[in-house]
């Protein structure tokens, strides 16, 4: 493909974007584009299986959604580039600079490639991404939540300081990996390879290792609340410094009498028990997975890193609270009041924030609703992946950085809203074939 042609397909692509009736999706199936500087060119969906992109530049680059499907990005410069939901299956990454980029839902798996010949035969090619005859894979720093590497070949790899919220490795082999200061917060790692590998300091709170090998895997200071190690031989991992879960006895008598009679609160309907009232109370760290708090006051309460997953929080008030770095998948938060409260990197991942109905003590509704209150709410790159904020009053929330695709916002309110680099989703036209 010559130049002119590459420079043609890139000016039609531009109006695709746009969704001009004469413009047309970019295919740059098989290009040869090696070495070529295609720094922050928007190429959003773009077709480019099987591309030869080594030695390119594509610095801030736009590629979320794109089909890299095959593609040759060894020494590619990709810093700071978007690749959410980008098909990166069977890509040659040898030496490619992903620091700081977004890989949010991209494929990284291995997959087959099929060409033809002149004769029309056609002829399908294995397509190892990081094979044995090439130096291991290296990201810093890069964002690569919900990304699939289901049963990659990853040996030996660094992948140090990048956010895996919610990622699948299943089966894949990071026998040796650095994934040092890591956040794997909530993926699933159930029978990969992880002997020797290292993930001091690493987030692990909700992680599935089931049936994972981790021999001699160095987990150093890392935090492992909630961690699912069935099947796992602990014997010669190494476990100094790692953070489990709060023992539920370990907490103050005051605050374990006052969860007791808020859960008889909630089963007798406010017969019996007394409603919570744990303002400023400390239950960072603590696995409240599936706990029931619907009402509980906990203006100000240090919830950092507290594993919430399911948990039931209908109406809380949860005010100035500090939940940095806590996992809230699938929770239950309609109607809860979230106002001024620290969030930064919080996994609210499929939860519910909409309205609650509200109803008489005997259980007969009102025919009123009360909306979740994240006014002045930092929540900067949280997980908002498929969450529900119907109705929400997020006025002057921080939202900088935040995963909100496929995000339920009908009705919130955004009115003075940080939305600095918020990803709202795919952004590029549906190619009607």
């Amino acid at each position: 493909m010559s130049g002119d042609s590459i420079v043609a397909q890139l000016r039609r692509h531009r109006r695709w974007l746009r969704g001009a009736s004469d413009g047309a999706r970019a295919n740059l199936a098989l290009a040869d584009l090696r070495g070529r500087d295609l720094s922050g060119l928007d190429l959003r969906g773009a077709k480019l299986t099987g591309a030869k992109l080594s030695k390119a530049v594509l610095v801030e680059t736009q590629l979320s959604g794109a089909d890299l499907f095959g593609a040759d990005l060894s020494q590619a410069r990709l810093s700071g580039a978007d690749l959410a939901e980008a098909d990166l299956r069977g890509t040659r990454l040898m030496r490619t600079d992903f620091t700081g980029a977004n890989l949010r839902r991209a494929d990284l798996r291995d997959g087959q490639l099929m060409t033809a010949t002149m004769d029309g035969a056609q002829h399908n090619h294995t397509l190892d991404a990081r094979p044995d005859d090439v130096p291991p894979l290296e990201i810093h720093r890069a964002v690569m939540a919900r990304a699939n590497l289901s049963g990659s070949r990853l040996a030996n790899a660094t992948i140090a300081q990048t956010d895996l919220t919610g990622a699948v490795l299943r089966q894949s082999d990071l026998s040796g990996a650095d994934l040092t200061g890591s956040v794997l917060q909530n993926a699933d790692l159930s029978g990969a390879s992880l002997a020797s590998a290292r993930l001091t300091g690493a987030r692990l709170a909700g992680a599935t290792l089931a049936g994972a090998d981790i021999t001699r895997c160095d987990f150093t200071g890392a935090d492992m609340i909630g961690v699912d190690l069935t099947g796992c031989d602990i014997g010669t991992a190494v476990l100094e410094g790692a953070r489990f879960a709060r023992r539920f006895d370990a907490i103050d008598l005051e605050v374990q009498r006052a969860l007791h009679e808020h859960e008889r609160w909630i089963r007798s309907s406010g017969a019996h028990g007394i409603r919570a009232q744990l303002d400023g109370v400390d239950l960072s760290e603590v696995d409240l997975r599936g706990a029931n708090l619907s009402g509980a006051v906990l203006r100000g309460a240090h919830l950092a890193r507290a594993l919430l997953n399911g948990a039931l929080l209908v109406m809380a008030n949860l005010s100035g609270a500090m939940l940095d770095g806590a996992s809230l998948l699938e929770a239950n938060l309609t109607g809860a009041d979230l106002s001024h409260a620290s969030m930064i990197g919080v996994d609210l991942t499929r939860a519910q924030l909409g309205p609650a109905d509200l109803v008489t003590a005997a259980g007969a509704r009102l025919g009123r609703r009360q909306p979740a209150r994240l006014v002045n709410t930092i929540l900067s790159r949280a997980h908002l992946y498929d969450v529900d904020l119907g109705h929400a009053d997020l006025t002057g929330a921080d939202l900088s950085f935040a995963d909100l695709n496929g995000a339920k916002t009908d009705g919130a309110l955004l009115t003075r809203a940080k939305l600095d680099r918020t990803d709202f989703g795919p952004s590029w036209p549906v190619d009607p074939a």
